[in-house]
Order: C-alpha cells, then sequence, then structure tokens
C-alpha cells in the first residue's frame, strides 16, 4: 500500500466510506456522517482563509446548507471533497468582497520532517516556529495562499484545485510557484 500515492488513497477512501449517494437521496444519518467528516478541515481552511472564528464557523455553516440544497447537481460522489471545498471557497470569496480586504492563509511549504516522539520542550519550539511560519504566509496575497493551503495542508491535486478555485490548472501552479517563491524570500529576510 506504501506504493500508492497519498491523494488516489484519499479517494479511494472517500469513495468506500463516504455515503454521498444516501445523502443525496436525504438521509439525515449520511449527512451527519459528512458532517462529521469534513467539519474540522472546512473549519481549518475557511480560518486560515478568513483569520476570524466567528465568520469561519459560520461560512462552514453556510457551506453545508448549501450542500444539501445543492447535492443532487454533484456529478462524481467520488468528488464530494472537492466540490465541498468549492463551495467553501465560493462562500470565503462572498466574504472577502464583503469585507473588500485581503484574507488570510496559512501552510508548510517545506516536506515535514519524519514524525518522531518529541517531549514537551521540542513541541513547544515545534508550535513557535510554525506560529511564525504561519504568520510569513498570511502576507501572502489571498490566491497564492489558498493554493498553498489546498495543496499542502487539504492534499488536494493541483487539478482539483483549480476546480475547486474556478481557475485555470496554469493559473494554479503559477499562483504555487510565486507563493513559494514568495516564501522563500520572506524565510530569508527573517
Amino acid at each position: 500500500m506504501a506504493d500508492i500515492p497519498l491523494d488516489v488513497m484519499l479517494v479511494m477512501a472517500e469513495r468506500e466510506q463516504l455515503p454521498v449517494a444516501q445523502a443525496k437521496a436525504g438521509d439525515p444519518a449520511a449527512w451527519n456522517v459528512l458532517f462529521r467528516r469534513y467539519q474540522l478541515p472546512l473549519y481549518v481552511y475557511v480560518f486560515e482563509l478568513t483569520r476570524d472564528e466567528q465568520t469561519s464557523l459560520d461560512v462552514v455553516q453556510e457551506t453545508f446548507i448549501a450542500a444539501v440544497r445543492h447535492v443532487g447537481g454533484l456529478r462524481e460522489d467520488g468528488k464530494f471533497g472537492g466540490w465541498l471545498f468549492g463551495i467553501a471557497h465560493q462562500k470565503c470569496g462572498q466574504v472577502w468582497r464583503k469585507q473588500n480586504r485581503a484574507t488570510l492563509l496559512r501552510e508548510e511549504l517545506a516536506e515535514a520532517p519524519a514524525e518522531v516522539e518529541d517531549g514537551p520542550d521540542e513541541l513547544l519550539v515545534r508550535r513557535e516556529q510554525e506560529e511564525e511560519f504561519m504568520r510569513l504566509i498570511a502576507e501572502l496575497p489571498a490566491p497564492q495562499r489558498s493554493v498553498l493551503l489546498l495543496h499542502f495542508v487539504e492534499e488536494f491535486p493541483l487539478e482539483q484545485i483549480a476546480e475547486i478555485t474556478e481557475t485555470p490548472l496554469g493559473t494554479v501552479k503559477s499562483r504555487l510557484h510565486y507563493a513559494k517563491k514568495a516564501l522563500r524570500k520572506l524565510l530569508e529576510e527573517t
């Protein structure tokens, strides 16, 4: 199983375990499963975009309301996660336009180091480093931050990010490239 890429395993797991067809049929228990599965990842994504707890909670709630209303339009049950993140992304765009301000997003660029059992001191240092890194990411333009978050945190492939953000694939690649370049420069300045 180690030879199967993570994004493929996630898609396979999503197709096997998520009751999307039952949700389409209006089964409340299926919606409960989907809500539990996606509530936290959506909240984290939205919070990193809005940097406001109440706004994030509202957007997640609005995302699920919209999903319930429009799930019949979902063509492929296996793409439910990307579709749901796409709704959340659109809702964030509405918030941005209403607030007429840039939004904050975060993400790690470099590959994560191998997981090692750390003591309290190491965990504290790692958290401080992550917080500083996230502050640097917050300086990037919202479209670049969004692509970083979707690609590195949520682990969506670039093609699916293009669908979520309703942006051409080339633009997604460009945003990711320039976001990485800008982060490298910010890291060098610190």
